[in-house]
């Protein structure tokens, strides 16, 4: 595999084509996976018409699904869960689950993440007797761990940039981590870089994202893929918030401060 020296960011469009071979209703877009060099990590949108499913399956990997419109009916071993706008549901590997449009009439749109670059599902029959949960939360036993967005806790990394943690080591998953961060207009964070490769999903507004010189536009569910050790930044340069999901190929968050000369380009990072 390439080293980070040898890689670098990409844009991804979120109106990409749909994957080849989805269930009737469902259309999967992949974001960041291994054909862009990610590492150890993928993220990717489902699209749901009204009503529609994908069927019980599983995944060697964790997955966490964040949903971005609509209401979603999550089905795990025949436990039940509604999740609204933001919600994230963390399932571990070789946990079998389904996900349903709960709206028969309107589309409903997913975020996931996985804990590897190449992820693959395997469909299962459906023989789990059902256990509604509604809007509950798992038990003490359960393998899976839902955060609900308005519950989780908010903090400010930077001024005008207010985030929340989604998923990670702490709150159940596995190999991943990620969460929301919505910044106000004229906002910032400051340059750094990961540990870890990123993805970043813009799921409102508009944004900059700056990488050692080079200046993006993304909205519309656009994603940046940045890999490890590329000095970046976001910057909400409209008069309306924008709002970001974000993922780390990683258990916990980890950001490092830089120069602000490394994402504008006036300096050049190191093994460049």
């Amino acid at each position: 595999m390439a080293s980070y020296i040898d890689r670098c960011e990409r844009m991804i469009s979120g109106a990409c084509e749909p994957l080849p071979g989805t269930p009737t209703g469902v259309a999967l877009r992949s974001f960041v996976a291994d054909e862009l060099g990610a590492a150890g990590f993928s993220t990717g949108m489902a699209t749901f018409q009204g009503g529609a499913e994908l069927p019980y399956h599983v995944h060697e990997v964790s997955e966490a699904v964040t949903i971005l419109a609509g209401g979603a009916r999550v089905l795990i071993e025949g436990r039940v869960y509604q999740l609204s706008p933001f919600d994230c549901v963390h399932i571990p590997a070789g946990v079998a689950h389904s996900v349903v449009n709960a709206a028969p009439d309107a589309e409903m749109l997913a975020h996931s993440a996985f804990a590897s670059s190449r992820p693959a599902r395997k469909f299962l029959q459906n023989g789990y007797p059902r256990e509604n949960r509604e809007y509950a939360d798992p038990v003490p036993g359960d393998p899976e761990t839902i955060t609900r967005f308005h519950g989780s806790v908010v903090y400010e990394l930077a001024a005008g940039a207010f985030f929340r943690d989604l998923f990670a080591r702490r709150l159940g998953a596995v190999g991943i981590c990620g969460g929301y961060g919505q910044f106000a207009p004229g906002s910032s964070l400051p340059c750094h870089i990961h540990e870890y490769d990123e993805s970043i999903t813009i799921v409102s507004g508009d944004a900059t994202c700056l990488v050692q010189g080079k200046e993006y536009q993304l909205s519309g569910y656009d994603t940046a893929y940045v890999p490890r050790h590329q000095p970046h930044r976001f910057v909400n340069r409209s008069d309306k918030p924008m709002a970001m999901i974000w993922v780390y190929a990683g258990d916990e968050p980890d950001r490092v401060l830089v120069n602000s000369d490394y994402c504008s380009g006036a300096q050049i990072w190191p093994g460049q």
